[in-house]
């Protein structure tokens, strides 16, 4: 191969264009959703692993809460508010489902449901 042709190989466009922020916060959110989901089918075969799948899902919701809480965040007052409202929900269900007193259910839904709302949009 010539200098000509690795120079063209080098610079030409790649087939992977860059993701957007929405697109890149869904794929996480759907990448914890889906473990949540089928470490809940699994509960009483693997109960350490619906644990781990709960506690990143709680992270996830931590993060997101300290993100919108910041004065550099550029949402909207009521958007943020909601999202740190479902932060909160999250946490406390949470705890009701390691206590056993609830299902993962409600917090999968509201994880497809942020997904939903970032992949307006976005083409997906």
């Amino acid at each position: 191969m010539n200098a000509v042709e690795l120079a063209r190989q080098a610079y030409a466009p790649t087939n992977n264009p860059l993701k957007s922020e929405r697109s890149i916060e869904a794929q996480v959110i759907g990448k914890i959703t889906a473990k949540l989901r089928l470490a809940a089918v699994r509960r009483e075969n693997d109960f350490p692993a619906f644990v781990d799948a709960l506690s990143k899902n709680r992270q996830l919701w931590n993060l997101l809460a300290t993100d919108v809480a910041g004065a550099k965040n550029d949402l909207s007052p009521t958007l943020r508010a909601q999202i740190f409202y479902l932060a909160e929900f999250t946490d406390l269900h949470t705890a009701k489902v390691l206590r056993g007193d609830a299902t993962a259910e409600a917090l999968v839904e509201i994880n497809t449901s942020i997904m939903r709302g970032l992949n307006i949009g976005q083409g997906n």
